[in-house]
């Protein structure tokens, strides 16, 4: 599924047009983006948290050539699905 068929399910399900529902989804990814960009966590009870964490610098190896590169810090988003959602998909 990707963004235009997540908006078309969304309109329907919701009984909604699909401008409200394209808003709604755009308000929603912003707000999420917003909120971990600022370094905080979102949570959706029973389906899942949404988290920032940072990530080393590290060595790391180019495999075509074998050479040592430098691999710097970074954060990361990383999502840990809720009970809810990992009992629906098992």
């Amino acid at each position: 599924m990707n963004k235009s068929d997540l908006i078309d399910a969304m309109a329907a399900d919701a009984g909604i047009s699909k401008a409200s529902a394209k808003a709604a989804l755009e308000s929603f990814t912003n707000n999420v983006t917003n909120t971990l960009k600022d370094g905080g966590k979102v949570a959706l009870v029973g389906w899942g948290t949404w988290s920032v964490s940072e990530r080393a610098a590290r060595t790391g190896r180019n495999p075509q050539t074998g050479k040592e590169i430098q691999i710097a810090a970074k954060k990361v988003v990383k999502f840990k699905a809720g009970a809810g959602l990992s009992d629906t998909v098992n």
